[in-house]
């Protein structure tokens, strides 16, 4: 039997072709920090996968809340390094 779902990985790749218009007007020194933004779920897309969520645009945002995160902790850590010298 076939899956009736379809996997999470082609839901993203849907919803990043939804958002292509919103991708076009950006201002050009936008547009790779918006890529950056679907980088970010599609590196998570295992872990939302395992979800199989009813909004497949939740993963996506926690996704990305999550890689800022990580990134706001790394320039602590950094600013920190540079703060201690």
């Amino acid at each position: 039997m076939g899956r009736t779902n379809p996997t999470y990985r082609d839901q993203l790749s849907a919803i990043e072709d939804d958002w292509r218009a919103f991708r076009r007007v950006l201002r050009r020194q936008d547009k790779p920090r918006f890529d950056r933004l679907f980088v970010y779920a599609r590196d998570h897309a295992d872990a939302a996968g395992n979800l199989n969520p009813a909004d497949p645009l939740a993963p996506v945002w926690m996704a990305i809340a999550l890689e800022q995160e990580r990134r706001i902790a790394e320039l602590e850590d950094e600013v920190e390094s540079l703060t201690d010298t």
